[in-house]
């Protein structure tokens, strides 16, 4: 068997899966940019889409719930300026298309002064990468082995502690394949599998009731999911619960933070990496606006998103543009050296695109967005950093927290942490709090550990009403001079 080059393969998959049963060609998707691009616009693009998605989830030792479903649909964009006109539909025809790509073409031209060139009749095709196989991962198992994978993972929670008292378990796979069009002739593809386990578990003892939780995944199939790994994320949960259990108050005032390595990630994602999103930056309403060249963190701190790490489920072989993921250095050794864009805002800030343009669905515009984001490892051991804490708080996991883009303050919860004093871990803590400015907080990390770890699959982003996988990832870090809020 003579197989393709992935790129290629993609492409063939998308026409057969979203253009074929619609008897769309080259000449209808033609005809439709240069309908739009009858205006003066400065871009437009179509938007293809389908996505299959199943799940299945588990409380009480039963299996209580499956879904299945199917979305498929086509947004058709022109932007003019800063104006967006944005149409879509779930009915893929050359009817739909075409009424949609006249809605658009009513864009303003006002203040325009030029026309789209509409690429000829000879597509080409993107550059893009081969990060993940192209494969439906719902097929990867049958029914039956799901259910019997959230039982086991069950029996492994419940197996660690005789104190865990329930267990929740759910598993989501979805297959989605997408198709760009664009007004320059580029023609773009990917087909992405994504697969998760979650388990949460409930941990009682002597009356006190406490919760953990767990999971991971990834864009592969659902055969990843063996006995070590199902372990790995029953552990993660059964030993966050029984912490828990012994946790007291936690301590208030300013003091040093540590933050462990992985998951904890998640407060540089919040405070720091939508301050970097181009979009904000244009409109000058980011804390980071204007900074480039700036130092905005101590030496050492270097920040990246990186949309090209294989299997990973931030990651992308094409962005929802049609253009490649990249390796983005956001800030090296301190110093601002980027934003993440997408085109619009490329086009109006004079830079070009970073592959971070992403939207939720064809229902949806394209807006700049993370991928994979995470701070680089240091020269520090994760014990050395713990041991040099007079007095302060070790966050080892965090739950939700809330972010001001303009000012950069943030407050971010501590599910998961511990007191620490002389160097020594004293007894875990619960309600804890940790409130800073984001870029304040970079000029504050004193100490960075040579454990760099990324989150184990399971980060979703919200903006603008639109949610998208996304990873996070650092080393230990040590922070001084945060406030933490407690409840002691």
């Amino acid at each position: 068997m003579i197989s393709r080059e992935p790129t290629i393969e993609r492409l063939a998959t998308a026409r057969r899966l979203l253009l074929e049963p619609a008897c769309l060609d080259e000449a209808a998707l033609q005809e439709a940019l240069s309908c739009i691009g009858g205006h003066r616009v400065d871009d437009c693009d179509l938007y293809f889409q389908i996505t299959r998605h199943e799940g299945w989830s588990l409380e009480e030792g039963i299996v209580k719930s499956g879904s299945f479903g199917i979305d498929q649909g086509v947004g058709v964009r022109a932007v003019a300026g800063e104006k967006t006109a944005f149409a879509y539909s779930d009915d893929i025809s050359r009817a739909a298309l075409l009424d949609a790509a006249r809605t658009v073409r009513s864009i303003a031209a006002a203040g325009q002064s030029k026309q789209v060139r509409v690429g000829a009749a000879t597509s080409q095709v993107a550059a893009s990468h081969a990060l993940y196989s192209a494969i439906d991962p719902i097929a990867t198992l049958d029914s039956t082995q799901k259910v019997a994978l959230l039982e086991r993972v069950e029996r492994l929670a419940r197996a660690r502690d005789p104190r865990i008292v329930q267990v929740m378990a759910s598993l989501a796979a979805e297959y989605d394949v997408i198709f760009v069009a664009r007004a320059d002739g580029t023609r773009a593809a990917d087909v992405r599998p994504l697969v998760r386990v979650s388990i949460t578990v409930i941990a009682e003892s002597n009356g006190r009731r406490e919760i953990g939780s767990g999971g991971g995944g990834g864009r592969f199939g659902l055969g990843y999911f063996q006995d070590d790994v199902l372990a790995r994320y029953a552990d993660q949960a059964v030993n966050a619960a029984l912490t828990n259990l012994e946790s007291r108050p936690a301590p208030a005032g300013e003091m040093s933070v540590v933050l462990g390595p992985g998951w904890p990630g998640v407060l540089l994602h919040e405070a720091v990496g939508h301050g970097l999103e181009g979009d904000f930056n244009r409109k000058g309403s980011s804390a980071f606006s204007g900074r480039v060249g700036q130092r905005v963190g101590a030496k050492g701190v270097t920040v990246l998103d990186d949309g090209t790490l294989p299997d990973r489920r931030g990651s992308l072989n094409v962005d929802d543009e049609g253009h490649a993921s990249q390796r983005n250095v956001l800030i090296e050794d301190g110093i601002l050296r980027g934003y993440l864009q997408d085109a619009l805002n490329a086009r109006l800030m004079k830079v070009k695109p970073t592959g971070n343009g992403r939207r939720e669905s064809y229902a949806h515009v394209p807006m700049p967005r993370m991928t994979n984001t995470y701070m680089l490892g240091g020269d520090r051991s994760k014990e050395e950093i713990v041991a040099s804490l007079e007095r302060g708080l070790y966050a080892t996991n965090f739950g939700g927290g809330q972010v001001d883009i303009t000012s950069g303050k943030f407050v971010f919860s501590a599910s998961e942490a511990f007191w620490v004093e002389k160097g020594r871990i004293q007894y875990p803590v619960k309600g804890a709090t940790l409130i800073g400015n984001g870029p304040d907080a970079l000029t504050r990390v004193s100490m960075i550990g040579n454990d760099l770890s990324l989150d184990t699959g399971v980060g979703v982003c919200g903006k603008d009403g639109q949610s998208v996988p996304v990873g996070v990832g650092q080393p230990t870090l040590r922070i001084d001079r945060l406030t933490v809020g407690g409840t002691g």
